[in-house]
């Protein structure tokens, strides 16, 4: 029988099951669970298998064939005078594409944060570069830089330079310089949307307390702007970095690594050695070193960034 409740009385509420000290504790493996199989099947697995592959002598015609031979196709890289070219090649083309893509970058950002009749339509057509295919960019500027009809010469021949006069893809000396300015010129919008997003986090009224503290315009960069932007100025570096070493599309369609190997970054050396030359095993050596000075630069950034993060803590 129930019991009778006075009127206006207020009915206790039942009391909630007590949770179990394990419950959810499964549910971030189901969120990582997906990642980490793409990870595990689409990059670790082919990871290993180049890596395996490098010490065989492998054709391109008989994949399935495979005869251990150690250390050798890494010996042979390291005796070739080519392959020397073929890494300070790759250095020069990174570095400066990270240091001017970053300063440009820098530059373009400075200027887009400022107020202006238009900014939101210049920061839109500023991202026109690095949406455009890399394909299309390269045909592009193939043209551009003909010595007969291309705009570049003929702007050059206006100024009366003599190198006006030459077919930059074709030149030794000017091919490198030519793959730099089509390179920067599609990837340096990216460093400016990445800066212009940093720059938003800069405290206004820091800036404004420098100014009246007559700081100029370097100094308040210095000692406000730079601190806050610095962390996505090294991600962003970091990115570019192997970004840089791995890219292929643009440097094959424009030149091919030539001439004579002046444009022959260690991407282009692996595509040629794998299936112009047919070495598989010899190609996947070459992978395998780039992954070698990716995973250096990674381990570089990082161990920076931890000291930095250190020395910010001691503050």
């Amino acid at each position: 029988m129930s019991q009778d409740v006075a009127p206006g009385a207020v009915r206790p509420a039942a009391a909630k099951p007590a949770a179990r000290p394990d419950e959810g504790r499964w549910v971030p493996y189901l969120f990582i669970g997906p990642l980490a199989l793409y990870l595990l099947l689409l990059q670790f697995y082919p990871l290993v298998q180049e890596l395996l592959l490098s010490f065989t002598s492998t054709s391109l015609l008989s994949p399935r064939d495979h005869t251990y031979v150690g250390l050798d196709n890494y010996r042979n890289l390291i005796a070739a005078s080519d392959f020397h070219q073929v890494l300070l090649v790759t250095f020069v083309y990174t570095i400066a594409c990270v240091v001017l893509a970053v300063g440009l970058g820098l530059a373009a950002a400075m200027l887009l944060d400022q107020p202006f009749r238009g900014r939101g339509v210049a920061r839109a057509l500023v991202t026109i570069p690095w949406a455009a295919p890399p394909v299309a960019v390269a045909l592009v500027f193939v043209w551009i830089f003909n010595a007969q009809y291309g705009v570049f010469n003929f702007v050059l021949r206006s100024l009366g330079f003599e190198s006006g006069q030459e077919n930059w893809l074709d030149s030794p000396e000017l091919a490198l310089p030519a793959i730099l300015i089509t390179t920067i010129w599609q990837i340096f919008p990216f460093a400016a949307v990445v800066i212009l997003a940093a720059l938003q986090g800069v405290s206004s009224e820091l800036r404004e307390a420098a100014i009246i503290d007559g700081a100029d315009r370097l100094s308040v960069f210095g000692a406000v702007v730079w601190p806050t932007i610095r962390p996505s100025v090294a991600l962003l570096a970091l990115f570019l970095t192997i970004w840089s070493i791995r890219r292929f599309d643009l440097i094959w369609l424009m030149t091919q690594g030539g001439p004579i190997g002046a444009t022959e970054t260690l991407v282009i050396k692996l595509y040629r050695e794998g299936f112009v030359y047919r070495d598989l095993g010899q190609a996947a050596s070459v992978g395998m070193i780039g992954v070698a000075i990716a995973l250096l630069v990674t381990f570089v950034y990082f161990h920076f960034t931890r000291r930095a993060e250190i020395a910010e803590g001691r503050r």
